[in-house]
């Protein structure tokens, strides 16, 4: 029997689940609360300059791939894709910058002429990586978080080792040189954690961006929502933006129905790709799952302060993707995890899409992305946004030996506050939760709702956890979820 299914938020989790969903034969709604589709990784349009909002790499070609031919499609049916070379670039200190190729043999050679032998030691820890990358992609991170069972196969028990220690330990046992290290534990600061305290099973990401590059779709990131949207749309789904939930109403434990900007409609299916915590405010307090104290006491990835600017000159001495690790790493990671607060000088990430993409910047103009990660919670002010900005571009315009500020058309911002505002995020987290070790799997927020019968979740909060390849996989395991419950 055919359900109509609400869906909260449009982000990537919300349309992979509502994709899927529809696909089996179901009425689909999704509600937006903003004036656009996207969530998270909606796009800003302002005089000729294209900006994505939130995210701007394009990792694990393979999981949009997959999740594509599930609906006998491939992302070029949506969008065209560029592989990147250099992949990105980090800089250490002034005009001191290591480029990371787009080939696989050209990052070797690099590794060697910084270290000697440390090639060797690379080939060895990306061998590793991409048998944990195999592992999760294969065996662990389509499965539901229900039990701890579904970590127990004949490959994860080969590599429980993997579990016990940490990406730090790892990366460090062999390589000595400083630079090398910044650019081999980068990566999991897409997971929200320190390298300290991220399992080494994570390397992983490590085979994601040497083994499988950095990619760049055409027209931005907004380009995979659009396409995803316009999949949504074929299969049946019907889409509703400045739609604001206001309310979900439990009768009997059981969903009864929504209220929307007022209304109530009733409904028998609720998935929320909404903040998990924001969500749960919306039930009676007898049917919360989790306490203020619960989350309080989760180890959150990091907010972030955002600027969108415009430049009337392309700069130099950047790539697409650049890295700006000219600061000590530790001091910046004490004020995400262990002191929540202003880092006095932040590392930061710039994206240069302009340089690759033609069509995101007027001729001879370059639109430019900076982040600074912080920890979430923090005071939020203009005055430390303006603050922090002249902090950055004071260090690019000296790391990079150019002159910037005066070439400045306009600039947007984007922090704590609004990220709490625009996506009722969670002290205005921008990643989710950490993938700590007891941040893992079974261990994080549950996608089936445990109080409330045909609630359930999807998205950064729950499995298997923050990114945008992850967020389509949290759809699907979802929308399985839902559909087995229905047949239950």
């Amino acid at each position: 029997m055919n359900k109509t299914i609400y869906i909260i938020g449009s982000g990537f989790a919300s349309l992979s689940a509502s994709c899927y969903l529809a696909q089996a034969g179901h009425k689909v709604v999704v509600l937006e609360k903003n004036p656009t589709l996207g969530g998270r990784a909606r796009q800003l349009k302002k005089e000729g300059f294209i900006f994505d909002i939130g995210p701007t790499w394009y990792w694990m070609p393979d999981v949009f791939e997959r999740f594509f031919s599930d609906f006998n499609k491939t992302p070029l049916d949506y969008y065209h894709l560029d592989k990147l070379n250099p992949a990105y670039e980090v800089y250490f200190s002034k005009e001191e910058s290591k480029t990371i190729s787009g080939n696989l043999d050209e990052i070797y050679e690099m590794f060697e002429e910084e270290e000697p032998r440390s090639s060797l030691h690379l080939k060895k820890f990306l061998e590793s990586a991409q048998k944990n990358y195999e592992t999760a992609i294969k065996e662990l991170v389509y499965r539901p978080g229900v039990s701890p069972i579904e970590l127990i196969t004949p490959k994860t028990i080969i590599r429980a080792n993997q579990f016990l220690s940490t990406i730090r330990k790892q990366v460090r046992k062999n390589i000595k040189s400083e630079k090398l290290i910044k650019i081999l534990e980068f990566p999991v600061l897409f997971l929200g954690a320190k390298p300290s305290n991220t399992p080494a099973f994570y390397n992983f990401m490590n085979y994601a961006d040497f083994g499988l590059g950095t990619w760049h779709p055409k027209g931005g990131m907004y380009k995979v929502i659009e396409g995803t949207v316009t999949l949504a749309k074929s299969l049946g789904v019907e889409f509703h933006t400045n739609a604001n939930v206001e309310q979900i109403t439990v009768e009997n434990s059981k969903v009864k129905g929504i209220t929307v900007n007022g209304i109530f409609t009733e409904t028998e299916i609720v998935l929320s790709g909404a903040d998990y915590h924001h969500t749960e405010t919306l039930l009676p307090k007898e049917h919360r799952q989790y306490s203020e104290n619960y989350w309080e006491k989760k180890t959150f990835a990091p907010s972030a302060l955002l600027f969108y600017v415009a430049l009337n000159k392309p700069l130099q001495n950047v790539s697409h993707h650049t890295l700006f690790f000219d600061c000590d790493f530790e001091k910046h990671a004490e004020t995400i995890y262990d002191n929540p607060s202003w880092p006095d000088e932040p590392l930061f990430y710039a994206s240069f899409p302009s340089k690759t993409d033609s069509s995101l910047a007027p001729k001879n103009k370059e639109a430019a992305t900076f982040l600074i990660p912080l920890a979430p919670g923090i005071k939020d002010t203009m005055e430390i946004r303006e603050l922090y900005f002249n902090k950055i571009i004071d260090r690019l315009e000296k790391v990079t030996n150019q002159e910037i500020k005066s070439n400045i058309l306009f600039k947007e911002s984007f922090c704590v506050n609004d990220f709490i505002k625009q996506y009722n995020s969670y002290k205005g987290n921008a990643y989710g939760l950490a993938n700590t070790l007891l941040q893992t799997a079974f261990l994080r927020p549950k996608i089936k709702s445990k109080k409330v019968k045909n609630l359930f979740f999807t998205g950064q909060l729950t499995v298997p956890g923050p990114g945008v390849p992850p967020a389509l996989i949290s759809g699907k395991i979802a929308a399985n979820l839902i559909l087995k419950n229905m047949q239950s």
